[in-house]
């Protein structure tokens, strides 16, 4: 019964356990006390952290890790900003160092991204299936961030990627889920056989009920940053990102009523009497 997942519906990625599905970034705020704030409000348990691109101390000489409660979150470093997998795998690997000179648990993963231009920001098919087969090798439990083709999807789990991680639409767009068609697929092919493979959709979600239609066609979590960030209140987006994720997850659980052409009378017909319209 869905009522009864609901009362312990975690997320399993690699080693880690998480009762929140909302992953976020740290990225693109007004300011690290902003974040902070955000972070708390989105009620999630594991934040992103690009190790290239983000500057973690800003002009004022503010460290982003000083606002971070590295014993309350788990920290996903990520390789945003790199173009070839070699790239990508330094970064990954810069990323480790420091989550353990942390000592926080997140120095065992990473969220790959090897992106093919800076227009689009779309992965690079080749060198992100590249990388990936190079961080499993090296022991990294890799969280892999690809398009919503299905094709690619499966041959990243068959490289040994912890999650495969489908684009709702471009990084930062806020245009939401293009393609549930495509993201169906996704999970159908890396599902089959392993109903507890974590899919995560990750970019494009611009607001909640993005994330709740997500969340309805069966993924296992949803990774965002702009959205939250770039909402003109960024704390009461983070808030209505929660309930979404939430709404969606438990919807997907108790199952939709099926798409009808015609309508299904809400009241009993039997034992009323009633004329036929003409």
């Amino acid at each position: 019964m869905a009522t009864d997942m609901l009362t312990d519906d975690s997320l399993q990625l690699g080693s880690h356990t998480f009762s929140s599905r909302l992953i976020v970034g740290t990225g693109k705020y007004a300011s690290h006390d902003l974040m902070a704030e955000a972070l708390d409000a989105s009620g999630t348990e594991c934040i992103t952290v690009a190790v290239r691109r983000e500057r973690l101390i800003d002009a004022a000489g503010n460290n982003l890790l000083d606002f971070i409660d590295t014993s309350r979150y788990v920290l996903l470093p990520n390789t945003a900003g790199c173009f070839s997998a070699d790239d990508a795998i330094r970064v990954a690997r810069l990323g480790r160092e420091i989550l353990l000179g942390l000592e926080n648990p997140g120095a065992d993963w990473v969220k790959l991204e090897v992106l093919g231009d800076t227009k689009t920001l779309l992965p690079d098919p080749f060198a992100t299936l590249q990388a990936t087969e190079k961080l499993v090798a090296e022991g990294f439990s890799v969280l892999c961030y690809t398009t919503d083709d299905p094709v690619s999807a499966k041959r990243l789990k068959e490289a040994g990627a912890t999650s495969v991680m489908p684009a709702g639409s471009p990084i930062g767009s806020g245009q939401g889920v293009l393609n549930p068609n495509n993201i169906r697929i996704c999970l159908e092919y890396l599902k089959d056989g392993d109903p507890d493979y974590p899919v995560i959709v990750d970019a494009g979600v611009g607001t909640a009920s993005d994330v709740a239609m997500a969340m309805e066609l069966g993924v296992d979590g949803v990774l965002l940053n702009t959205g939250i960030a770039h909402a003109a209140d960024p704390v009461g987006m983070a808030r209505a990102m929660r309930a979404g994720t939430e709404a969606g997850r438990w919807a997907y659980l108790a199952g939709r009523i099926p798409k009808k052409l015609y309508a299904t009378a809400s009241s009993p017909e039997e034992g009323v009497i009633a004329s036929k319209p003409k």
